[in-house]
């Protein structure tokens, strides 16, 4: 359901996600800048990141996709530069964060030296 081949755009500030299509769609012209019916899909995390919410425009009216993890919390992209509102995201990029996976590289073990 969820369209591919188009932009897509998480807001990195925590949203009640009760809100609704009216509310997100206010946030998406409001704070991202950007029209809600322009193809993109907009990605959007409750305080404690263990839902999220997606809004898109299928072509005939706004689709709401919401998905909540069993455990654990999904990972909040890292902004390319300090105060930015939202991150644009890859397809393979969504997936991963739909799926619970982060793109971060692992952290380098620190070599042990041996005396």
């Amino acid at each position: 359901m969820i369209p591919r081949g188009v932009e897509v755009f998480v807001g990195l500030e925590p949203i009640d996600l009760r809100w609704s299509f009216d509310r997100l769609s206010g946030l998406v012209s409001e704070r991202l800048g950007r029209d809600v019916r322009g193809g993109a899909i907009f990605i959007f995390f409750g305080k404690h990141r263990a839902a999220v919410k997606a809004l898109f425009y299928d072509g005939n009216g706004l689709c709401i996709f919401y998905k909540r993890l069993d455990k654990g919390t999904f990972r909040l992209p890292e902004p390319l530069r300090d105060g930015e509102l939202t991150v644009e995201l890859s397809e393979r990029e969504l997936d991963d964060l739909l799926a619970g996976i982060t793109s971060e590289q692992p952290l380098r073990q620190k070599r042990r030296r041996v005396h």
